[in-house]
This record gives structure tokens, C-alpha cells and sequence, in this order.
């Protein structure tokens, strides 16, 4: 997005990190409204992989602390009560990132109990585009997965879930030229960000998008005149991979529970791409985090729900 400056840098040295939202930390940047600030986010795991990575180094990941969030940054003006105003003018990654899924035994992601041995991809990223196996292109559009101010509530709070207040939340659609808002609980907001996905799949099922350090640049402003109680935001998308509406081949989950029924639909499009596209179970089940969108299609017709897994045909070529 074009018409602005940046105001301020916070780079991603050590003295600008913090590891959990915790409203005692002391903000390492105080801006005015209307400011812009430019954040540099390492990667989800903090450095943990890089472009040599095996599947054998991701079982020795720790997620003890996981997600390097840089801030917090305090917004002069903004008390308990209003809401912070956070438009998101650029996203720029580094040029490479990873998916990976943990072994079974850690109980992480969608379908631990069918991937008991971890997994890993590598990707170039080059200006818009992915590269996986066998010339699958995936089309980027980058997006901070943590983003979020502190909790009212004192204390450390873990980064993995989301809140009232923003953090974990992987809204794919918080790209370029979104607006989020955020309900403030302390003075000053203290917001923080990191953990940014290159691409994601509406669902993160293997547990990671294309996690990649990236810039993120960000304008800030308090509104008093709103009232939320968890965050809300406007995109323009793309809420599909390409932008435009486009072939998609979709496989059905169906059950009495949602969460099962997204497992059926997930297990389906794997085997699709394991039987249909030669991709091996565990290629599949990392593409599907990067790119198969979930969708519940119906939660009216009881006793059995139906959720959908849609994978654009655009990627294979």
C-alpha cells in the first residue's frame, strides 16, 4: 500500500522480544496515534530450522517457549475500555520458510494419531509464489499469526492460544490492507505481533502455515467510539488463493461432531492427493496446512454436520 511513511523500526534483536503477553512487561516503543511502525518477526520457533532442516531436526524443536512476538509497543491515548485500530499497510518475508508437523506422541495439530513421525518442507518463496514438490506452485499473500495486546488478567500468558485480546488467531485474512481491532484492557494497549505465515489453509491443520520471519508495518490508532468484547477486523481477502473464484475439488467430512467431521474432511483430501496427485501422505498432509481451506457447509440438519476441505486445482501444473 502506497501514501505513508514509516515512523518507527523495531527490529527483531533480542532487547525488542518477549515470549508470552503479559500486561508487566515494559514497552520497548511508545508511538502516537497515526504512527506507523515497521516490526521485524522471526520465525514461529525462533531460529530452531533453517534452509538445511530435516524431518530428524524437527523432533528436537522446543516449543518451551514457542512464538517470539516483538514488542509489546505502547499507544499513547488508548485505556481499558477503547479499542486499538491496527491497519496493516505491508507484509514482506525473507525469501524461505517451512511447514512442519510435530511427531504423534506431542498431540499437535489435526491428525497426530495418523503422522506419527514429524515432517517438514522447506520453501522457496519467491515474490508471490510457493514452491512445493512436483512443480506445485502455492500463491502467497502474507499475514501476521499472532497479533494481539495484552490480557487484562495479570500474569504470563502461553502465546499458542488466542484471546479476548488478539494473539494466536491465524486469520489468513489479516493481509495487506485489513484493519483489526482489538479491545484494550491496559493503558497504553501494548501490542505485540509475530509468528507470520507466507500462506496458510483455512485450518493451519498440520499445526504450522508457512512459517516465515518476515516485516511487518502497521499504523496504529485508538477509537473510543467502538465496543467489542473478542477482535473483529475488515479484509478484502483474497478468500480464495488466487483472488478470484476458481476450480476447487472438494471432499466432504460428516459426523455428529465438528471436530470429527473436519478430520473426515482432512483425512479425505489427503488420500485424494496421495491416490490422485502422487504426492506421499505426508507431502499431502503439509499442502493442506498451506493451502485446503475448511468450511462448515451446514450445522442445521442433526444429528450430522457437514464441514468441506476445498483445494484450488490453479496449483498443479
Amino acid at each position: 500500500m502506497a501514501g505513508y511513511s514509516v515512523d518507527h523500526h523495531l527490529s527483531d534483536r533480542e532487547a525488542n522480544i518477549h515470549r508470552s503477553f503479559d500486561n508487566s512487561l515494559d514497552p520497548v516503543l511508545s508511538v502516537e496515534q497515526g504512527d506507523v511502525v515497521r516490526f521485524e518477526c522471526r520465525d514461529a520457533v525462533d531460529g530452531q530450522l533453517d534452509l538445511q532442516s530435516t524431518a530428524e531436526d524437527v523432533t528436537d524443536v522446543s516449543f518451551d517457549p514457542v512464538h517470539p512476538l516483538t514488542g509489546p509497543v505502547h499507544v499513547e491515548g488508548a485505556e481499558p475500555g477503547d479499542v486499538l485500530e491496527v491497519e496493516l499497510l505491508d507484509l514482506q518475508h525473507k525469501g524461505w520458510g517451512y511447514n512442519v508437523f510435530m511427531p504423534g506422541e506431542m498431540g499437535l495439530g489435526l491428525l497426530p494419531e495418523e503422522f506419527p513421525d514429524p515432517g517438514i518442507h522447506v520453501w522457496d518463496l519467491e515474490g508471490d509464489v510457493g514452491h512445493f514438490v512436483n512443480g506445485i506452485e502455492v500463491p502467497l499473500d502474507p499475514f501476521p499469526g499472532v497479533i494481539g495486546v495484552a490480557p487484562g488478567e495479570d500474569g504470563a500468558h502461553d502465546t499458542l492460544p488466542p484471546y479476548d485480546t488478539g494473539g494466536n488467531m491465524d486469520v489468513k485474512h489479516l493481509t495487506e490492507g485489513s484493519t483489526l481491532y482489538l479491545p484494550v484492557k491496559n493503558e497504553g494497549a501494548l501490542f505485540s505481533t509475530g509468528d507470520c505465515h507466507a500462506a496458510q489453509g483455512d485450518g493451519e491443520v498440520c499445526v504450522t502455515g508457512i512459517e516465515a520471519e518476515m516485516f511487518v508495518t502497521a499504523r496504529f490508532n485508538v477509537r473510543s467510539d467502538m465496543d467489542i468484547h473478542q477482535p473483529q477486523f475488515e479484509t478484502d481477502g483474497p478468500f480464495t488463493p488466487t483472488g478470484a473464484d476458481e476450480r476447487m475439488y472438494g471432499t466432504t467430512g460428516i459426523d455428529s461432531d465438528l471436530m470429527e467431521a473436519t478430520k473426515k474432511a482432512v483425512k479425505h483430501m489427503i488420500q485424494h492427493l496421495n491416490e490422485e496427485r502422487g504426492l506421499t501422505r505426508a507431502e499431502a498432509y503439509i499442502l493442506c496446512s498451506a493451502i485446503v481451506d475448511l468450511k462448515i457447509n451446514e450445522v442445521v440438519d442433526a444429528p450430522n454436520w457437514t464441514v468441506s476441505a476445498y483445494l484450488p486445482e490453479s496449483i498443479f501444473p
